[in-house]
């Protein structure tokens, strides 16, 4: 737990805390236009910028998010993880994996691999 968290920071927004003093050094809010990393379900490793979320009460709650390429899926939200702030992989405040987290098509893979 974070002893006296800033007030503005709130459910499913991301933390980023200094470890030697154990405080928070910055936040970034759950806010549409945010970038966002999806860690689990078939879209894991996808990274993208969050366009919509459509509340369910009593099930899951689904997020819309539109990756670099262009193309929109959706997942729960409790897959997101969010990395930056703004729609820009520059952003980001981790390293994103090879591809900047679009997910290729199988013919695109196939093609990438005879090529190389």
């Amino acid at each position: 737990t974070i002893r006296y968290a800033d007030p503005d920071i709130k459910v499913h927004d991301t933390v980023k805390v200094n470890l030697d003093s154990g405080k928070v050094s910055s936040f970034i809010k759950f806010e549409q236009g945010n970038l966002v990393m999806v860690t689990g379900g078939r879209n894991t490793g996808r990274v993208g910028v969050l366009k919509h979320v459509e509340r369910h009460p009593g099930s899951y709650d689904i997020v819309h998010v539109k990756d670099m390429a262009g193309h929109e899926f959706a997942t729960r939200l409790h897959n997101l993880f969010m990395i930056g702030k703004g729609d820009s992989v520059k952003g980001a405040w981790i390293s994103l994996p090879k591809g900047a987290g679009v997910k290729k098509t199988i013919l695109e893979e196939r093609n990438a691999r005879l090529n190389a």
